[in-house]
């Protein structure tokens, strides 16, 4: 694992190819996100494997479809998440695929300000969710965009396994984790990248919030995550406790902790839950 501006600007776009490849960062081509690479939207279809025990969308996959790195692309710069905010209007149960329309609210020179419209591509009056993020740059990318390959199609069938089990997060005596920092969970910056903290935030906060209500018939509502600082080593160790709201909500707090670096935090993340329409 290197950061993607580790070598001659020639071959940055060969590199960036061989990292969001089928050999490396397992993100955006596992979940099918398909990103429209000269402009928007985006658009990624839903599968039975990002979906909650009653069909509503899991909070995971909608943060990795709309990232919110400032307004930033790969194509234009190494961009690093911040903060990051989901709102999740509609459970979007019959929804088949989803569109993303991204706008980006302010940039600086390192950082940047953007959100994000989540809708049913079929029918784009319908707001699935909408988000708001932080994120920075690390620095230019080298002229002369090369595009990438968009990635195959994942069969939506029933033998799917969890998207936790998928992108390596077990759960054992002390918690939810996810392994040592590999290549399929490394970012451009040789980091552990956003689409596995928000998988494995997403199984330990299901789980404890379900512990909670006595139910894991609950939709995820509100979804935040802060990046603290890089994941470089790991394995990786999520810290979480849940408290009662109002009307029925259920709130988890989560903290990832890289265990290769003396417990550094890495994220820390708020979840909050509601019981799910379809179990009412």
């Amino acid at each position: 694992m290197k950061d993607i501006r580790d070598g001659p600007d020639e071959e940055y776009w060969d590199r960036l190819r061989a990292m969001m490849g089928p050999d490396g960062l397992m993100t955006y081509w596992y979940l099918g996100r398909a990103f429209n690479q000269h402009e928007d939207p985006d658009t990624m279809r839903l599968r039975r494997d990002m979906r909650n025990p009653t069909g509503g969308i899991m909070a995971a996959p909608l943060a990795i479809a709309a990232p919110e790195t400032g307004g930033w692309r790969d194509r234009d710069v190494v961009p690093v998440p911040v903060a990051y905010s989901l709102h999740i209007i509609d459970d979007a149960v019959d929804v088949s695929e989803i569109r993303v329309t991204r706008s980006t609210v302010r940039q600086g020179r390192r950082m940047g300000f953007s959100r994000s419209e989540i809708v049913d591509a079929a029918h784009p009056d319908r707001v699935i969710a909408v988000t708001t993020g932080i994120g920075i740059t690390l620095g230019d990318a080298p002229p002369s965009f090369r595009p990438i390959d968009l990635p195959p199609d994942v069969p939506d069938t029933d033998e799917l396994p969890a998207l936790h089990v998928v992108f390596g997060a077990i759960r054992d005596a002390n918690g939810w984790r996810l392994p040592a920092l590999g290549p399929k969970h490394a970012s451009t910056s040789a980091s552990l990248h956003l689409g596995p903290i928000h998988v494995v935030f997403e199984a330990a906060a299901m789980e404890l919030a379900a512990e909670r209500a006595g139910t894991d018939a609950l939709q995820a509502e509100e979804w935040d995550v802060h990046f603290v600082a890089p994941g470089t080593v790991g394995p990786f160790a999520v810290e979480a406790e849940a408290g009662a709201g109002t009307n029925g909500r259920v709130m988890t707090r989560l903290t990832l902790i890289d265990e290769g670096r003396a417990g550094a935090t890495v994220a820390s993340g708020v979840a909050v839950f509601r019981a799910s329409r379809q179990a009412l």
